[in-house]
């Protein structure tokens, strides 16, 4: 799908990945999630973010190894910064994908009732790996990373495709309407 198949009045899909920090997982899979959909053609139509449940590291570009990383699979995501998840964000996101259960408590413990089904684990969206969280890489080594980046690339794909037919499930809901 390209921007010229989409209705111009629809609002795009927006995404936050959540993670404890906010300088490894989270920045991670937000930079793969915006060079995959970017691939697609689809960065006019999803908004992407990350936060972290903590404000450890704030304003701070993600962990050097998680940018060496994503830098040897074509990922630049040494713009982003850290921040601490705000309670405005329940409401402007569509989805929030958290990395772990220990996040996704953390995160339903501040959602707003109201927003509590935009709640996710991104792990839910693999395609080809079998797991229920992104673990933490912090004091890890090199191959913990790698694992991170597997994972988040397998999830950001399955999430694309889920992303996509929404999309063109709205573009033929609007195509009808006209």
């Amino acid at each position: 799908m390209t921007p010229q198949q989409t209705s111009p009045n629809a609002p795009p899909m927006s995404v936050l990945f959540v993670c404890m920090g906010n300088i490894c997982r989270s920045p991670t899979a937000h930079g793969v999630f915006r060079h995959k959909a970017a691939e697609l053609g689809l960065s006019a139509f999803v908004a992407v973010d990350s936060a972290g449940t903590h404000n450890f590291h704030p304003n701070s570009p993600p962990d050097e190894r998680s940018r060496a990383h994503a830098a040897k699979r074509g990922y630049d995501i040494s713009d982003l910064r850290a921040r601490q998840i705000e309670l405005t964000d329940f409401e402007k996101f569509t989805l929030i994908l958290v990395m772990d259960m220990e996040n996704l408590a953390s995160v339903k413990d501040q959602c707003p009732p109201e927003y509590a089904y935009k709640i996710r684990r991104l792990t839910e969206f693999c395609l080809d790996h079998d797991s229920s969280a992104v673990p933490d890489p912090y004091y890890g080594g090199a191959n913990d990373f790698d694992h991170v980046l597997d994972l988040v690339e397998d999830a950001c794909v399955g999430l694309l495709v889920v992303i996509s037919f929404k999309l063109t499930a709205r573009e033929q809901r609007y195509a009808k309407e006209d």
